[in-house]
């Protein structure tokens, strides 16, 4: 599959496609005989887990030390575990963050809402 292909099924630019693959994100993807790259579905797996990943807010950091140990292989699941849950509590600490926002965003909705109907003059 062709890098615009990819942009365009995944959501992402070709420039960040090519930013993850000089990062160490994407392993070097193979290139035709033209000299484009050619997407093979080993390199379309890490394309939707490294975006499900940033989704998640996961950083750039920690994702390049997750697929370099991925890399290696079975011996590294421990640590990629651990960089997983890592992720996970800041991802949760981020959402906790969130929550009082949005908490206190409904609080003064709920006021304005008490002000505006009692100054209507409707029952």
């Amino acid at each position: 599959m062709r890098i615009a292909e990819v942009s365009e099924k995944y959501g992402i630019s070709a420039d960040t496609l090519r930013y993850y693959e000089r990062i160490g994100l994407l392993p070097r993807v193979h290139r035709n005989a033209s000299g484009m790259r050619d997407y093979d579905e080993n390199d379309l797996g890490r394309v939707e887990f490294v975006k499900c990943m940033r989704g998640a807010n996961v950083s750039i950091e920690s994702l390049i030390e997750y697929m370099q140990l991925f890399d290696e292989g079975e011996s590294t699941y421990e640590a990629r575990r651990q960089i997983l849950i890592e992720e996970r509590e800041r991802a949760q600490e981020r959402l906790a963050e969130i929550q009082d926002g949005l908490d206190r965003l409904n609080k003064k909705i709920a006021w304005y809402e008490g002000l505006i109907g009692s100054s209507s003059g409707e029952d």
